[in-house]
Formats: structure tokens, C-alpha cells, sequence
């Protein structure tokens, strides 16, 4: 099982999960849900208490991955197979990403 940390402006959001049977789980942070001035990270990620479920990656989470040739570049470079979606998304999303969410790996 592989977790992260999502972060938006900074500010912990939420966990981020890949259980054992590949499946994908979001719940937002008790702090993060319980401040009015925090919005929803995604519109299909909508701010509840409830664990959000996935069979796949969240489309969210993936369109925050590169396509086509970086994602061979950086699958090649990280050691990563370039269908480790999470994987590369644990890699890569920590820093200079396109827009207000990171994710951070936890370990």
C-alpha cells in the first residue's frame, strides 16, 4: 500500500491512497474539511467527510501527469514502469506543479 500527502496552497488537504487491490482512496483532512475558506480540490473530489473511491487513478491525480514522450523521459530516469501512474505521480507532482495542488509521498 503506497500513501501520500495532498497538499493545495500549501495547506494539507487530504490522504491520498493506493490500497493493496490497487484501488484509490481520497478523504479529506479533518482540518482542511473543517475550514469554510478551503474549497474542494477537484469538482469530482467534492469536500466531505466521505472516503472517495476509485478503481483507477482519480482523473484529477492523473491529468496531473505528463503524456506521451516526457512520460517516457521521466519513466525511463525515475526507474519507474510508465504505467505506474501513482508511481510517477508520487515522483513527480511534489513541487512545480500547474496549479494549487501538490502530492507528497509519505514514507
Amino acid at each position: 500500500m503506497r500513501s501520500a500527502e495532498v497538499y493545495w496552497k500549501g495547506f494539507l488537504a487530504g490522504l491520498l491512497t493506493e490500497t493493496n487491490s490497487h484501488t484509490y482512496e481520497f478523504k479529506y483532512d479533518s482540518g482542511y474539511f473543517n475550514d469554510g475558506s478551503k474549497p474542494a480540490i477537484s469538482l469530482k473530489l467534492p469536500k466531505n467527510q466521505l472516503v472517495h473511491t476509485s478503481e483507477s487513478l482519480f482523473p484529477f491525480f492523473y491529468n496531473m501527469l505528463s503524456e506521451g514522450a516526457n512520460r517516457e523521459v521521466q519513466s525511463r530516469q525515475l526507474k519507474i514502469d510508465k504505467n505506474d501512474f501513482f508511481g510517477l505521480l508520487l515522483e513527480t507532482a511534489q513541487y512545480d506543479t500547474i496549479g494549487a495542488v501538490t502530492v507528497k509521498q509519505i514514507k
